[in-house]
């Protein structure tokens, strides 16, 4: 059984002393709760270990699946592939962050990779500076957790100026309209450039210019004036770039191969995005104790989750008892993806029945521990629970 402690003080007073305002709107800190999961010291060096071990096992699976070129497998657009190996083979395009979802570790369950959101990962804000104002807010010790994300996140963008010293650090953030958790998260991401000494814009994607022998472009309101940028991240899907702007995906070839813009996520996190990778972590490690057994047809004798290649937030998720039957189902917009067959881990769960599923932050090192709360399968509508190490 989860082990909570309540914390009745708000963050919104410590987030305005940070100087964190902008994380105060009504789309930020909706489904904070008031409670902090209890998390004891040797669980958290749990969850860093296995974050950095599971990310290197990754690398040593995207390099198998070029050797072997198994990129249809994954469900990679071919329209892709070349940019992937460009950024792959070049040690300047760092994998900025991405967030591990795990199954147990606490309440004596092992830890179990669900999956690593490698390309466009969330839950910047609430694990980076939310579930840290909560405790100062409530008068308890704010390095009495696992959360070092901005710092971690702060020195990531420092190597990458050291890497790309041949580049201006002009770095240009996009994310598609509509979507104001989007902006939070990009927001928190240019903060962290900008510690960096980065110059940091920001500009939707619709907004910004792509040439294939210039670079990338934003318009400057004030005066007019086209800008380059030599750093362009981009809370936009890889697969959906590939997929929906196959002229975007070969500019973006071009002016990765002519040195002309870094991308952040560089492509070949695309590698680690689909859920393909979980299958093939499983041959390349068998049995190995931080993975469940993932194949590509339904289990026989187990109980097992059905995912789609590159479903999110929960979409296109089944889960199937031991025998055949479906306890649960969600629907989505990804159902034409193929599916994998993962074995099924229970979620630790609190005395009110609600399942918990552990995210570690992974910039460089694992840096960050927070929580999701909600149902059997965790959609868009569970909420966010921090942590205290105690």
């Amino acid at each position: 059984m989860i082990t909570l402690k309540p914390l009745t003080t708000s963050p919104d007073a410590q987030l305005r002393n940070l100087g964190w305002d902008w994380m105060l709107g009504t789309d930020t800190l909706p489904y904070l709760t008031n409670e902090v999961v209890v998390v004891r010291p040797d669980e958290a060096d749990a969850y860093y270990e296995a974050a950095n071990e599971l990310f290197d096992m990754l690398v040593e699976a995207g390099q198998h699946v070029i050797d072997n070129n198994r990129f249809a497998e994954l469900g990679i657009p071919a329209n892709l592939i070349e940019l992937i190996k460009l950024s792959w083979d070049d040690d300047r395009n760092l994998h900025l962050y991405g967030r591990f979802d795990f199954a147990g570790g606490i309440d004596g369950r092992p830890i179990k990779l669900l999956e690593f959101n490698a390309d466009t990962a969330t839950c910047l804000p609430e694990t980076a500076v939310v579930q840290y104002a909560h405790l100062r807010a409530n008068g308890l010790d704010e390095s009495s957790q696992f959360n070092s994300v901005f710092e971690t996140l702060t020195e990531q963008f420092r190597e990458l100026r050291r890497l790309n010293n041949d580049l201006e650090p002009y770095l240009l953030l996009s994310a598609m309209r509509g979507f104001p958790e989007d902006d939070s998260n990009v927001a928190l991401i240019g903060e962290a450039a900008r510690e960096a000494g980065f110059g940091v814009q920001y500009d939707f994607i619709d907004n910004v210019e792509f040439s294939a022998d210039q670079g990338i472009f934003r318009q400057n309101p004030q005066n007019g004036q086209f800008e380059r940028m030599d750093y362009w991240f981009k809370l936009v899907p890889w697969e959906y770039i590939g997929e929906e702007e196959p002229e975007l995906a070969r500019i973006l070839t071009e002016a990765v191969r002519r040195r002309l813009v870094v991308v952040l996520n560089p492509a070949y996190t695309l590698l680690f995005q689909s859920k393909y990778i979980l299958k093939i972590l499983w041959e390349l490690f068998p049995n190995h104790p931080l993975l469940l057994q993932t194949e590509t047809t339904p289990l026989t004798g187990k109980a097992y989750v059905e995912k789609v290649l590159f479903g999110r937030e929960g979409a296109n998720v089944r889960i199937v008892d031991a025998d055949g039957r479906e306890r649960q189902a969600v629907e989505g917009e990804y159902g034409d993806y193929p599916r994998i067959y993962q074995e099924y881990a229970e979620l630790p769960t609190d005395r009110s029945g609600h399942s918990y599923q552990a995210g570690v932050f992974f910039a460089g090192e694992a840096c960050g521990l927070g929580f999701r709360r909600g149902g059997l399968i965790l959609d868009n509508g569970a909420g966010f629970i921090g942590h205290v190490v105690e």
